[in-house]
């Protein structure tokens, strides 16, 4: 179920002193069970793009197929849509709000009008899926971690078992090591459940180990589409936006600016150490 958009444009008060172009003519498509970054500075769009995917806003221009349908037509079913294309938003308190967590995770299912029997069995399983450990499963909600309210919130969202999971800045707030959690969890939804994942951030590092593709906006315009190898070999242009490239990135790149000859399109650590010990024994 691959998602198509198409020449698409999103502006907000149209007509007034405060329209505001947030998406211009933007035109990608995702397959099924890709892994892909979704970059970009604070204003860029990125987020206002996301909030399109499952329908949540409109696009004035344009549109967005899923299966091969337009998501914005009328009679469309956009709760079987949302059901399909999951968004856990920035800030985990917005889709937190029942008493307990295990009763958070089971509203999504039961609103698809589940028996009981099955609800409870989908909260279970996304529960464990993320992480949280059965003496949580009914504490509210907001008397958890910071990391615990995001494994939460993704969890709300995997019981309604998507196709598509897209999760909008998941690490920001968050240390390191809640980080690398959060990155590591996105990564085994992906391998282990073949979930499309959508991961949208404006730190390169966060990405550069974990997505297989980059799509990087500039001023609601898509400015690159690439593997993340490419992207990251374009140091200039992101910084020209406002990014800047991993740490292992920028590395080779000072490093290849001072006449060493390296690979700028490597961005794993382990890589970037052979690499320069290959350069070196020359």
């Amino acid at each position: 179920m691959p998602i198509i958009v198409n020449h698409m444009d999103h502006i907000y008060n149209p007509g007034t002193v405060f329209e505001k172009k947030a998406i211009d003519d933007v035109s990608f498509t995702i397959e099924d069970g890709e892994y892909v970054g979704l970059a970009g500075r604070t204003g860029s769009g990125k987020s206002t793009l996301a909030l399109h995917l499952n329908g949540l806003m409109k696009p004035t221009a344009g549109g967005i197929y899923f299966d091969g349908v337009d998501i914005s037509s009328d009679g469309y079913d956009l709760k079987k849509l949302r059901s399909q294309v999951g968004l856990v938003f920035q800030y985990p308190e917005h889709q937190l709000f029942e008493e307990d967590v295990f009763t958070d995770v089971c509203f999504g299912p039961k609103n698809l009008g589940l028996p009981r029997q099955e609800v409870e069995l989908r909260a279970y399983e996304a529960l464990k899926a993320v992480g949280i450990p059965d003496d949580r499963f009914y504490v509210s909600p907001f008397d958890i971690s910071g990391g615990e309210k995001r494994r939460a919130a993704i969890a709300g969202v995997l019981a309604m078992k998507p196709k598509v999971l897209v999760l909008d800045e998941p690490c920001a707030g968050l240390d390191p090591g809640g980080r690398e959690e959060i990155l590591s969890l996105c990564d085994s939804l992906h391998a282990g459940m073949g979930i499309t994942i959508i991961l949208i951030s404006h730190s390169m590092d966060d990405l550069a180990e974990h997505v297989e593709r980059m799509l990087v906006m500039n001023d609601g315009k898509l400015a690159m589409d690439d593997s993340s190898r490419e992207v990251f070999k374009r140091r200039e242009e992101l910084e020209s936006m406002g990014l800047t490239v991993p740490q292992v990135s920028a590395i080779l790149s000072d490093l290849a600016r001072m006449g060493l000859d390296v690979d700028t399109g490597l961005i794993t650590v382990e890589e970037a150490k052979q690499e320069i010990l290959r350069a070196l024994s020359r």
